[in-house]
């Protein structure tokens, strides 16, 4: 169990702020009862009162010199203890220099921080303390006034009850501070492996949707342009696939600076939110038929890039895997949502039996649903051999006036 504060302040040999107010009180009150003693009493009786007070005071200041934790500090404390029953039994009028000595003796022989057995010494010391205090005052009322005998028995079990449960909620507390921290570092630590995973996908999803999808419609462009025949028309069409892989290798470039200094893609950021849908699209189709519903409006940076790329790559799969096809990008504006539906009529495919990811690809479907669900959208696909392919995002995004959905 994890101990208080002035546990560890006391083995690491560290005075504490009360230690100094507890010794100051110590030497008020025996100064008080040394000068009231010595006005009451003749001179032989104060020389050996005065003698064992002043020893008393000595064993106690090697008390308070010795370091926390040190062996020598509990034979003085007995050696204090010892004095003090003498002289408390001698001369009752410093029976009140028993209070600081209570604390003194709590900490000098560990009392209910320590193991079991400084606590047991503590309590035994405790005990002595009381004890001898008692019947000094009992006998200093003629042995007649049962409150000065009962008085400090009292008022010591309750000091010990005292301390012990401020000493037990100081431990409670040190014990859940030390929880708090634990779980604070492992909620850190969760924190940079979760920010570290989802900047690793998110780079992912950048790449896959930029870069890797220029160079395989580059690819794609350069090999049907070797394909292509000798003759002046085979040519002049393997030269115009040539510079449109060119463009798009420029375009790819392009993407791979802006995704370097983490910024858009560029040239589509100021057009509407439809024109620049179109243009995503149409940089791996031709012609798409773009359709728009609503009133258009503009939307937070991060749906629209959202949206941008998840256009992009769905063009991009039409194009490396559906075949001539011709493609609808239909655009909605909703009261609460954007709904964006890219429909081509190629072959199609069966959406249940989706390759697993790898280093041949099967990372576009998954990275459009993890841009569009980490928005608070939902992403779907609807296809089947034959019939063509239809990829439809839905992403919150309220109007002007208009709370979140």
């Amino acid at each position: 169990m994890p101990d208080s504060v002035a546990a560890r302040e006391l083995r690491a040999g560290r005075p504490r702020p009360i230690d100094a107010v507890v010794h100051a009180s110590f030497a008020v009150l025996l100064v008080a009862s040394g000068a009231r003693y010595a006005m009451r009493h003749s001179p032989e009786e104060n020389v050996p009162v005065l003698v064992l007070g002043l020893a008393a005071s000595a064993l106690y200041a090697l008390i308070a010199l010795v370091p926390a934790g040190h062996r020598s500090r509990v034979s003085c404390g007995t050696a204090v203890l010892a004095a003090w029953a003498a002289l408390v039994l001698l001369a009752p009028s410093f029976a009140w220099c028993s209070l600081p000595l209570f604390f003194v003796f709590r900490t000098v022989f560990g009392g209910s921080t320590a193991a079991h057995g400084s606590m047991r010494a503590g309590h035994a010391a405790t005990a002595v303390l009381a004890a001898s205090t008692a019947v000094g005052l009992f006998r200093l009322s003629g042995w007649s006034d049962l409150a000065m005998l009962l008085g400090p028995l009292a008022a010591a079990v309750l000091l010990s009850l005292v301390s012990g449960r401020l000493e037990e909620d100081a431990r409670e507390q040190a014990r859940l501070t030390a929880t708090l921290s634990g779980t604070r570092a492992e909620l850190a630590e969760s924190q940079r492996r979760a920010g570290a995973a989802e900047e690793r996908a998110r780079v992912s999803r950048e790449i896959h949707d930029t870069v890797t999808q220029g160079l395989a419609s580059s690819l794609l462009l350069l090999e049907a342009a070797q394909r292509t025949g000798t003759n002046d028309d085979g040519a002049a069409a393997g030269r115009a696939k040539v510079a449109e892989a060119a463009g798009l290798l420029r375009e790819s470039l392009a993407d791979t600076r802006a995704l370097v200094h983490d910024l858009a893609a560029p040239g589509i950021d100021t057009a509407p939110l439809p024109e620049a849908l179109e243009r995503a699209a149409a940089r791996y189709v031709d012609r798409p038929r773009l359709h728009v519903s609503g009133i258009p409006r503009e939307v937070p940076a991060e749906i629209r890039h959202a949206l941008l790329r998840v256009v992009a790559s769905a063009a991009s799969n039409v194009r490396r895997h559906a075949g001539p096809a011709e493609v609808t990008l239909s655009v909605g504006f909703l009261p609460d949502a954007v709904t964006v539906d890219v429909h081509d009529s190629g072959r199609g495919f069966d959406p249940a039996r989706l390759p697993a990811p790898s280093a041949e690809g099967g990372y576009g479907l998954r990275a459009m649903r993890q841009r569009v669900e980490q928005l608070g959208g939902t992403f779907s696909v609807e296809s089947a051999p034959g019939e063509g392919t239809i990829a439809a995002a839905e992403v919150p995004a309220p109007g002007p006036g208009e709370g979140a959905s």
